[in-house]
């Protein structure tokens, strides 16, 4: 359940507020009972809990081998040889 942070419109008095998300907002100020406005906050930082999420995508991963491209089955151009025609 988030805290909520509050003014109050008639004597400034700011407070905050420990209650649901699905609780409508608060009307009255607890010091002169004067209308209050609801404040937008920050919030805090995003949490993930449970194991597997930074290991499987974002940690650094191992530095692998050299990858071997496979060799061309075609000769290159050096090794072919020029057919001359005898006439």
């Amino acid at each position: 359940m988030p805290t909520y942070d509050y003014i109050c419109k008639k004597c400034n008095h700011s407070f905050e507020f420990f209650q649901s998300m699905s609780d409508s907002h608060l009307k009255k100020c607890p010091e002169c009972n004067g209308s209050v406005r609801r404040l937008v906050s920050g919030g805090s930082g995003l949490i993930f809990k449970g194991s597997g999420f930074y290991l499987t995508d974002y940690a650094k991963k191992p530095k692998s081998e050299k990858k071997i491209e496979p060799k061309n089955d075609k000769p290159s151009s050096k090794t072919i040889k020029k057919e001359s025609k005898k006439t």
